[in-house]
């Protein structure tokens, strides 16, 4: 993995803000080795520009939130909300609308590069509590 730990500590907390404001398909993507200008891409989409700019919003806020603060130094595509990104150097944030995901494809255009794993915190936690199966 070729990710700062700052990068990887930005990709995490915006992957959970994103996980929070239910976002699809979340993806973070290691382009350290193929991209100079950033360690990650992370991916997530939404089926409705409304959820798009809720999800930029959640993620930008939790940046914020952390120790270091994090603001993006580049905001695009809000307007339209169908495409926006979130620049902030280490990690680049993009939030599509299903149907741009779907036709632009980041992920199969980055596919030769190494996923960092996310799990949503609320799923371990469901689990966790839900208890070990039972069988019969």
């Amino acid at each position: 993995m070729t990710v700062s730990e700052r990068a990887h500590e930005l990709a995490m907390a915006a992957a959970q803000a994103a996980a929070d404001k239910k976002a699809q398909d979340i993806v973070i993507i290691d382009v350290g080795e193929q991209l100079a200008i950033t360690d990650a891409f992370l991916v997530a989409s939404a089926p409705n520009e409304r959820q798009v700019l809720a999800i930029v919003d959640a993620i930008e806020e939790r940046l914020l939130e952390l120790p270091e603060k994090a603001k993006p130094l580049r905001r695009e595509g809000e307007r339209g909300g169908r495409w926006v990104l979130l620049d902030y150097v280490d990690v680049v944030v993009h939030v599509q609308h299903t149907e741009e995901r779907e036709f632009y494809a980041l992920d199969r255009l980055w596919k030769d590069c190494p996923q960092i794993p996310f799990v949503d915190r609320d799923l371990v936690e469901a689990e966790a509590s839900a208890g070990p199966a039972v069988s019969e």
